[in-house]
């Protein structure tokens, strides 16, 4: 911790959520080489009311299949070895294969999933966590679909802390430090690259929008978008930027988009973006993919939809969307409005309630 990816983000705001109701927390992550040195607690804006413990593991995490899960399977052990000296009442994890050994212990255990995964790791982990926290109701529907208790699973979309997009830059000051056009509309994309996000119908889109219209993303490797850029010149490729800056890059936008893909579970199924709750609370309309796991949240009265995979639909959503900009207005105030049920505090309290009545 820190980390560019987005998870690092969910599990710093959900450990202060648990604090803040009342319980003492201890996070337990692995020791790596880390290209952000910033200290976690500034860098997420979370307030240091737990602890962070560090544990060794072998293997690397970045070179390669063999060093990641090498890396994976040291950290769970160690992680649960540091767990055997806690007395801890409740162990809380996102990662399938720590709840599995859990599942050999005695202490009672929280598996938040993520993904439609079925194999014996997971079956195990599901069966006997006391609890399974689902992103969606699809995902829910995954689960008993194989023989989960529907008594023992929990729906807990992800969410967002409002107090971090309160005061972001003005639209004209975002854009002159990201070195985008004053005098044209733009349509923002922000974080990872990958294919079941959807990203490369937006990139293909680009090609047949107006030239008044400026496509921007931030998020993606250094040795991605080289590639890219040279691949869609159309699209300003604006790199990774940090979390802190993050509400005023959302406001230098018109619109913000998410593209996901249908062709994966994923992404159609399984996802709740934590991209999709800031951008609710940026107050900049939303332009989304019609996939039901987006659907869950979003509807016609806060954002617009365009068919999945289909870069030309794609572009006609948004040059639509942003020649339309009383009634995109009117969807980006009531997403603000809705947004306000999706708080960390919210979803934590909701997990533990759960837990409470099993």
């Amino acid at each position: 911790m820190p980390t560019e990816r987005a998870h690092g983000l969910q599990i710093m705001k959900m450990c202060e959520a648990f604090a803040r109701l009342g319980h003492d927390v201890e996070l337990v992550v692995p020791r790596r080489d880390n290209e952000l040195s910033d200290n976690p607690f500034e860098y997420y804006n979370v307030k240091q009311i737990f602890r962070i413990t560090t544990v060794s593991a072998r293997g690397f995490v970045a070179y390669d299949r063999v060093g990641f899960w090498l890396h994976r399977v040291s950290f769970a052990y160690a992680a649960l070895k540091h767990a055997a000296h806690s007395d801890a009442n409740l162990a809380y994890t996102r990662d399938e294969f720590i709840a599995w050994l859990l599942s050999f212990g005695s202490r009672r255990f929280v598996y938040e999933a993520h993904e439609g995964r079925w194999n014996f790791v997971v079956r195990r982990a599901a069966q006997r966590a006391a609890l399974v926290s689902v992103l969606t109701r699809g995902l829910k529907e995954f689960f008993t679909s194989r023989g989960v208790s529907e008594k023992k699973i929990v729906i807990s979309p992800d969410a967002v802390d409002l107090k971090d997009f309160a005061r972001p830059e003005s639209r004209e000051a975002a854009r002159k430090r990201l070195e985008l056009p004053l005098d044209k509309k733009v349509v923002m994309y922000i974080g990872l690259i990958d294919e079941w996000k959807g990203t490369d119908t937006f990139f293909e889109a680009a090609d047949k929008l107006p030239r008044d219209i400026v496509p921007a993303v931030i998020g993606g490797r250094p040795e991605q978008l080289a590639k890219l850029a040279e691949k869609y010149p159309r699209v300003r490729f604006l790199g990774f930027l940090p979390y802190r800056e993050l509400a005023s890059n959302q406001a230098a936008a018109d619109l913000l988009i998410l593209p996901n893909s249908a062709r994966h579970a994923i992404s159609a199924r399984d996802t709740s973006p934590l991209k999709l709750f800031t951008y609710m609370a940026s107050g900049v309309p939303i332009l989304a993919s019609d996939l039901p796991s987006l659907r869950e949240v979003l509807d016609e009265k806060t954002a617009v939809f365009f068919k999945p995979d289909d870069s030309g639909a794609c572009a006609r959503a948004i040059a639509e969307a942003l020649a339309n900009e009383d009634a995109m207005q009117a969807r980006a105030r009531e997403a603000l409005i809705q947004v306000r049920a999706y708080t960390w505090h919210t979803r934590a309290e909701k997990i533990l309630e759960a837990f409470k009545a099993l």
